[in-house]
């Protein structure tokens, strides 16, 4: 449970949002991304109310959860034309390859994705948000199965990111490099921002020790 939570992520910027369990990261982000309606308050997209016009407000976001969200026994390829088609964008041959070229998987476009390693799985996530060009990008433990350099990766794809003018939001459990693509962090508390600071100024041991003061004040 949320409880006041006031937060602005710019364009060009990235958030790392960290917290224990029940903290309302995920509930944040499912707030964010139309997915919960607020009990009060609003969250708002490129000036758009998500409890008031949802329907504005989901074409400028792409989501990627803890679980992936694919259909195991499709081909990488399949999947992207499903959800191309779904959300009425382009599925034509040159647009699916241009979107597993990006996320590296190319060669692997015609295999089931029951196949595929929890890192791969992850790309072609990312590739089936990517369709849309989405503005903002709200991840749930984005780093989670990926390898050294798989993580090296996303870093970059998400430095290019926000160097396009896209707005990051992520929740996770990291202390580590991963956090090397956030500009901010934010820990949450009891449902309340315990703390909102740069990240550049800050080692992996003052996160980890911020994390510490701020989360054992309430529990």
């Amino acid at each position: 449970m949320l409880d006041g939570v006031d937060l602005d992520v710019a364009a060009g910027e990235a958030v790392a949002l960290l917290g224990p369990n029940g903290a309302g990261k995920t509930t944040l982000l499912k707030i964010v991304a139309t997915l919960l309606r607020p009990s009060r308050g609003t969250a708002t997209v490129a000036g758009h109310d998500g409890a008031r016009d949802p329907e504005a407000v989901r074409p400028l976001i792409g989501v990627v959860a803890h679980g992936v969200q694919l259909y195991e026994d499709l081909t990488a390829r399949e999947n992207l034309k499903f959800w191309a088609t779904l959300a009425g964008l382009p599925a034509d041959a040159d647009t699916l390859a241009q979107a597993l070229a990006e996320v590296e998987l190319e060669r692997h476009g015609n295999a089931r994705v029951r196949t595929f390693s929890a890192g791969m799985k992850r790309r072609l996530a990312l590739a089936r948000v990517g369709l849309a060009r989405p503005r903002v990008l709200l991840l749930d433990e984005p780093f989670a199965a990926l390898d050294a350099r798989g993580r090296k990766w996303l870093e970059a794809r998400l430095e290019s990111f926000k160097a396009g003018g896209g707005a990051l939001l992520m929740a996770t459990h990291s202390f580590g490099r991963e956090l090397g693509a956030a500009d901010r962090i934010v820990i949450l508390a009891g449902g309340r921002v315990a703390l909102d600071t740069p990240r550049a100024a800050l080692a992996p041991d003052d996160v980890q020790r911020l994390y510490a003061a701020h989360t054992e004040e309430t529990s």
